[in-house]
């Protein structure tokens, strides 16, 4: 019992001289060995140690050689861990410290960059989810943060990236607003469906989601009773989208086209549509009209100093 004990003993206190010797080595550390530890768990993708290297080196040395480029490096690091929040709280910092960086233009993409990112999670990829049909608040938000980017530098490396992204995120949003008129003909809310149908045309011109947003305004006057504003959309929709699928070769108007739509299956009915990923009624020529994916990608790293 007493060897036991002793063992115990002499356990624990090995452990705190070797935590105590840890600690000592980082606490005089000097700032280009910290650096150096940082750059190797980059290099590694490891990204925790990288991220702790970089906060002690800052933490040590604020006003040092590295100081600021730890600061754009932590932005990368918490980016590349998928910590988006981090990423964009570093990078607000940053902005916030240094306005006038030749480097701010990077702290400004990678906000943008990973606003753009930070919904994208394992359970929606595993569950499908539909990116248009969530609220459409995270993505104003990051269409705003790489609008306010390409704003202060449109001759930025990264400009065109977040262009392409801006694109991106104009034609979700007006796909989300289809999304809603599909919703609200299910609920025989006809003349919503076509104000938002109409929205989209108006305002998102040379979105993919414009001949859907004709084809609402369509179904829903036809609904109405307004055949004369139906005709008119549907002479507007054969000149811009003739191969459009509720066309009929005749060049009229399929209006049972959004019914058939209505594909339930038996586990759809068993679950009450819990696993129904398809809308009851409504358009949806994303596969025919829409070309443009952006996934979760690596980040640049940031220009030396």
């Amino acid at each position: 019992m007493r060897a036991n004990l002793n063992l115990l003993l002499v356990t624990c206190a090995l452990a705190l001289v070797l935590t105590g010797c840890a600690t000592n080595e980082d606490n005089t550390s000097t700032e280009q060995q910290l650096y150096e530890r940082a750059q190797q768990a980059l290099d590694r993708r490891n990204w925790s140690t990288a991220v702790s290297s970089l906060e002690l080196l800052e933490e040590n040395f604020p006003f040092g050689t590295f100081g600021e480029q730890a600061q754009l490096e932590l932005i990368y690091a918490h980016y590349q861990a998928g910590d988006y929040e981090l990423a964009i709280a570093n990078a607000d910092r940053f902005i916030r410290l240094h306005p006038q960086h030749r480097n701010a233009d990077y702290a400004y993409y990678m906000r943008g960059l990973a606003s753009f990112n930070k919904e994208s999670s394992l359970i929606n990829s595993f569950f499908g989810t539909d990116n248009a049909s969530r609220d459409p608040g995270a993505a104003i938000n990051a269409f705003t943060m790489l609008s306010d980017f390409v704003t202060r530098f449109p001759g930025s490396d990264h400009a065109t990236d977040a262009r392409l992204r801006m694109v991106y995120l104009r034609n979700l949003l007006a796909r989300g607003e289809i999304n809603v008129a599909n919703y609200y003909f299910s609920r025989h809310a006809y003349l919503a469906a076509g104000g938002r149908g109409r929205y989209v045309v108006e305002n998102y011109q040379g979105s993919p989601a414009v001949p859907d947003g004709l084809a609402v305004m369509i179904q829903s006057y036809h609904l109405l009773d307004q055949d004369d504003l139906a005709a008119k959309a549907i002479a507007v929709l054969k000149e811009n989208y003739p191969d459009y699928p509720a066309l009929k070769s005749d060049g009229t108007f399929n209006y049972k086209y959004a019914r058939q739509l209505d594909s339930r299956n038996w586990m759809s009915y068993l679950t009450l549509g819990l696993f129904n990923k398809q809308q009851q009624i409504g358009f949806d020529t994303r596969e025919q009209y829409n070309s443009m994916h952006f996934k979760n990608r690596d980040a640049p790293l940031p220009n030396e100093f």
